[in-house]
Order: C-alpha cells, then structure tokens, then sequence
C-alpha cells in the first residue's frame, strides 16, 4: 500500500475526513514504515497537499476529507453543537497562530467527524499558578499558550450560548488578570447588549482592555478569511 492509498484508508475508516493529527496517530495502521524518517510529518503533509484536488480535498484549516466527501453542514439550530463548532473554529485559530491550544470540552464534536481533542494540542494545561486557579482555569473553554518560555494563557476563550452562563465566564477568566490574558466572549449578537452591561459592573470595569466581543458570524468570517488566503498561499507558494 502506498503513502497515499494509506491516508486515504485512514480517513475513510473516520467517515472520510479528519485532522492532522489523526491522520498522524493512525497512519502506520496502513503504513507500518511511516514514521521512520526523521521528518516523518513533513513527509505526510507533503504526500496530502500533492495530491489536493486530486485523491484529498481540504475541508477546515487543519482538517482533510477524501475527494468526494460531502461537507457537514453548521449546525445552526442545535445549541449543543454550536458551541462545540464555536470552540474547534477557535482551536483552529489558535493553531495557526502557533500557540498551543486546549479546551474543557474534548470529547464534544467539533465537525465533519472531528472531535475538539482530535484538534487541541494540550490535553491539560501546564501548572502555571496555584493549584485552586487552575481547577477553575480547566474549566474555560479554549485556551491559547505561548510556546517557548513560561507557559501561561495568551488568550482565554468563553462560548456563551446561553446569557445564564456569562457571569461563569467572565468570572472563569478574572482568575487570569494577574497573567495579562486576553479574554474572548463568543456569543450570538443578541448578547451584545448584555455583555456591555456586565463589563460595566466594578469587578470587571477595570479588566475593560482586555475584553472582546467577538459574534458567531464574525467569527467565522475570519475563519474562511483565514482558509482563503491559505488557499492563496499554497496557489502562488
């Protein structure tokens, strides 16, 4: 079997689409020798990205499919789902901005087959602070980390799908001020109003500079930005 008949299999034997990193974690299934080299990973994407629109389509940022593999549609009427949709765009990202990412929620789909784990870099965050912070740290649902240096959060993420849950969220993150993080609210537009208003009670009102709305739709306009001008990239590269 060759290198490409292999992630092929791979993928089918995922529904016919998956990460990276599973096509990593699973590839010597078919290819026993896959892993040898010793830029074993570069070789992978290389054998994925010659044969792109021909045996391989790309189907996210990081996320491959077969041929002819059928898309799954956004999940806009499933609240469960969109949350989990909401925090793999954010991993995604986080990914491509080479930070190392984690999430509450690894065993939730993200898509296409593709659970968040399966597109999370972390499965557990390193001990950065006292032990009590982190216990509510892990509870966040995307965190972004620096990869050199003392690790600690650049950004810290909260999916709010439900305006009951915001006051968690933006409580989750104040255990972060003393660290400079960034703070992410994604939400529906229709919570704008109510996230302006909590940011102005005093508890937060000093914290105001690191906050930032970020609505569902805008989201995912810089996620498909994002992919359009990969695709550019790879054209002209």
């Amino acid at each position: 079997m060759t290198k490409v008949e292999a992630i092929e299999r791979v993928l089918l034997d995922n529904g016919g689409a998956g990460s990276l990193s599973y096509i990593y974690d699973n590839i010597e299934r078919y290819y026993p020798g896959a892993k040898n080299p010793r830029e074993w990973e570069a070789g992978i994407r290389g054998v994925l990205y010659r044969e792109l629109s021909k045996r391989f389509k790309r189907v996210g940022l990081s996320l491959y499919a077969v041929i002819n593999y059928k898309e799954e549609k956004m999940p806009t009427n499933n609240k469960v789902r969109m949350h989990s949709f909401m925090e793999g765009l954010c991993l995604e990202l986080g990914n491509l901005k080479n930070c190392l990412t984690y999430t509450a929620d690894p065993s939730a789909v993200y898509r296409d087959n593709v659970k968040l784990r399966d597109i999370a870099t972390m499965s557990d965050i390193p001990s950065f602070t006292y032990p009590k912070i982190l216990q509510e740290v892990k509870h966040i649902d995307v965190l972004w980390f620096n990869q050199k240096g003392f690790q600690f959060p650049l950004y810290a993420i909260e999916v709010v799908d439900s305006l009951s849950t915001l006051s968690n969220a933006f409580n989750r993150c104040l255990q972060l001020q003393n660290f400079h993080t960034k703070f992410i609210i994604v939400a529906p537009e229709k919570h704008r109003g109510k996230y302006e208003q909590t940011l102005q009670l005093e508890i937060y009102s000093q914290m105001k500079e690191y906050f930032t709305f970020l609505n569902y739709e805008k989201l995912q306009q810089i996620y498909q930005s994002t992919i359009q001008l990969h695709k550019l990239e790879a054209n002209i590269f």
